[in-house]
């Protein structure tokens, strides 16, 4: 009998910090979606496409979902909701803890789409073992998970059981995409976010969720190619911050996110950063629009 094939859209949704990006990277095998240790990390979809001999999964990361509190907020939910719309089967990450308020928003929008769901159980290495059976007992009693799924992304466990569900559960139909693909955003995309996640990195407290990095400029050329970049903040005290004593602060995101950016393009960078001051940017649907955050 002959194989078939499935092919399809796997989105990935929860909320912040449960390990969406991670389960990307580790599927993938790629550095992908930017994983810092602070939540609220991604703002945009990111597609991840896994080509294997009898499959190809088309996974969306999407941004946490949260009780938004301005546009940005706002503007990052409406992208995630739109991406179960998208796709034809959903994981739904939690960690292990009974849900809460979020988790129960999720779960309510989830019966409104007829479509196979997943549950996964996220850090199951930070607990134990016994503590998962009630929290499996809570979820299992809402009828609406096909599977419920233990896994810890850091650690790649439970992640094979977790691919072969996924797998099975898509459409049958020949890849969507090339097999060479990884993903659909360009390497600018990449590179702008890579240099955020080295402000997520570096600077504390509430300070990396008031930037917004912009390139102005991504030049292919020899022997170099050439980027330009701007770290948008929203108050000029918060210039001479990112920029620290004699812009040595400055010049360690850029030298790490110049390594990363010539590791995942495979070329050499010259890479030029700027701090300027955009105020309340996150607040504004025209900054929002301009950085690329009305995506959703």
């Amino acid at each position: 009998m002959t194989k078939k094939n499935h092919s399809g859209y796997a989105g990935i949704i929860g909320r912040p910090n449960v390990g969406k990006s991670t389960l990307l990277n580790a599927f993938l095998g790629e550095k992908l979606a930017i994983v810092t240790k602070k939540p609220q990390t991604t703002r945009n979809r990111i597609m991840g496409v896994l080509t294997q001999k009898d499959c190809q999964i088309i996974f969306l990361d999407t941004p946490g979902i949260l009780e938004p509190h301005y546009q940005l907020h706002q503007n990052m939910i409406k992208c995630a909701y739109r991406v179960l719309e998208e796709s034809d089967t959903i994981i739904f990450m939690v960690e292990p803890a009974m849900p809460q308020r979020i988790e129960t928003k999720i779960i309510e929008r989830l019966t409104t789409y007829h479509k196979p769901s997943f549950l996964v159980i996220n850090k199951i290495d930070t607990i134990q073992k016994d503590s998962l059976f009630p929290l499996i007992e809570t979820y299992a009693s809402m009828n609406i998970f096909q599977e419920i799924i233990p896994i810890s992304a850091l650690k790649l466990k439970g992640i094979d059981s977790l691919l072969m569900a996924i797998k099975t559960s898509l459409p049958e139909g020949e890849p969507l995409y090339p097999p060479d693909m990884l993903t659909d955003q360009p390497e600018r995309f990449f590179a702008s976010e890579i240099i955020r996640e080295k402000i997520f990195k570096y600077y504390r407290e509430e300070l990396p969720y008031s930037t917004a990095v912009v390139i102005e400029e991504f030049k292919e050329r020899k022997p170099k190619d050439f980027i330009c970049a701007i770290i948008y903040v929203e108050r000029e005290s918060q210039e001479g911050i990112i920029i620290g004593k004699n812009g040595l602060d400055l010049k360690k995101v850029a030298v790490e996110a110049r390594a990363d950016i010539e590791a995942l393009i495979g070329r050499e960078v010259y890479l030029e950063l700027w701090v300027k001051t955009r105020k309340n940017w996150h607040k504004s649907s025209n900054a929002l629009k301009e950085f690329g955050y009305e995506r959703g």
